[in-house]
């Protein structure tokens, strides 16, 4: 069961519209930190500060300083002029995606509190996909967000991409956009807080959840294998993907171990002669290093059939790809459930 909410975050926006569509976006996410409260009037929010708010969320045109009367921990001023005008709050700009609302919000909080979000226990365990090939330009990375595209219309999905150049410009990205190199950060740094941190850095596309990738490749070389399980089983903790879909590439230490610890490997190929023989030495050196168990689970498929993929991400979920991908999760939650079944 989950366990009770007592913080109380505090929405305070005079426009009835805004205030609505936040409130109903907030409360679709599950695990949040606070209990949310919403207010379209300061008399309103004033009579019902004995409460005990721990964050105040108030826009710009709304807030008046006789609302600090309320002594909340913190103080958070949605901007709409652009124009920091009083000292002693914090500022998000209110007029961009609400994800990025709430994101800058959560970041604000970690640092003023030290709660942690409540746990939602299932009796279902996580279940890790693996994509990896030695093959270049097999359509993996296609494959692997199709496959995550159509797993997410009906199972919490995360996907998580470590090859070196993803090559996804829609999933890449931008300076300022927390990555996988920040999320290794606080999973070493602040244990206690990883679960918030995830959600800062977290990107959706539909219902699919991802973390986008290393800004750099280079730095997928430094990261120990130690610190890719780990992160790997923090996120397994967490309970809150019945499906974490890896997009791997050789650039990572540990490689085979991750491969190890996935439900099922689906390793893309060509037909040609040297991507055959990339594929043998392959399987040769898993044998040689005693990672029989992966060669066990993994299923070969080769997409040489598919002749052109849609060039919007939402599209994949369409055509040749998506049909083939179709059936194999059919077959794939079809094992997992009898497997369930008979461990309950």
């Amino acid at each position: 069961m989950r366990e009770k909410i007592h913080k109380v975050m505090a929405l305070c926006d005079m426009e009835e519209e805004y205030a609505q569509l936040m409130t109903e976006f907030m409360k679709k996410h599950k695990n949040l930190p606070w209990e949310l409260h919403t207010y379209t009037n300061v008399e309103t929010l004033l009579e019902a500060g004995a409460q005990g708010i721990d964050m105040l969320v108030v826009a710009e045109s709304t807030f008046c300083r006789k609302l600090q009367e309320i002594c909340p921990r913190c103080v958070i001023v949605l901007n709409e002029s652009g124009v920091m005008r009083w000292e002693g709050v914090s500022y998000v700009n209110k007029y961009q995606e609400a994800e990025e609302v709430l994101k800058q919000l959560l970041g604000i909080y970690m640092e003023i509190s030290d709660v942690q979000l409540p746990v939602f226990r299932t009796n279902r365990k996580t279940i890790f996909i693996g994509n990896y090939s030695p093959v270049h330009r097999c359509m993996q990375t296609s494959f692997a967000i199709t496959m995550s595209l159509m797993l997410a219309e009906s199972h919490p999905t995360l996907y998580l991409n470590f090859e070196h150049y993803a090559g996804i410009a829609e999933l890449l990205p931008d300076m300022q956009t927390l990555d996988m190199a920040d999320l290794l950060y606080f999973l070493n740094a602040q244990k206690d807080k990883f679960r918030l941190r995830m959600q800062t850095i977290l990107k959706h596309k539909g219902r699919l959840a991802y973390i986008p990738p290393m800004k750099s490749g280079q730095n997928l070389l430094g990261v120990t294998a130690e610190e890719w399980l780990g992160l790997l089983q923090k996120i397994e903790e967490l309970e809150e993907y019945e499906y974490v879909v890896l997009d791997l590439g050789e650039s990572m230490q540990g490689l085979f171990e991750i491969l190890r610890m996935c439900t099922q490997v689906y390793t893309l190929t060509r037909e040609d002669r040297i991507a055959r023989s990339k594929l043998l030495q392959y399987e040769h050196v898993l044998a040689l290093y005693e990672y029989g168990d992966v060669l066990g689970k993994t299923k070969r498929l080769s997409l040489s059939h598919i002749q052109k993929l849609p060039e919007e991400l939402e599209q994949l979920t369409k055509g040749d790809m998506a049909d083939l991908v179709k059936g194999i999760l059919a077959s794939l939650e079809e094992e997992e459930e009898g497997e369930w079944n008979m461990q309950n």
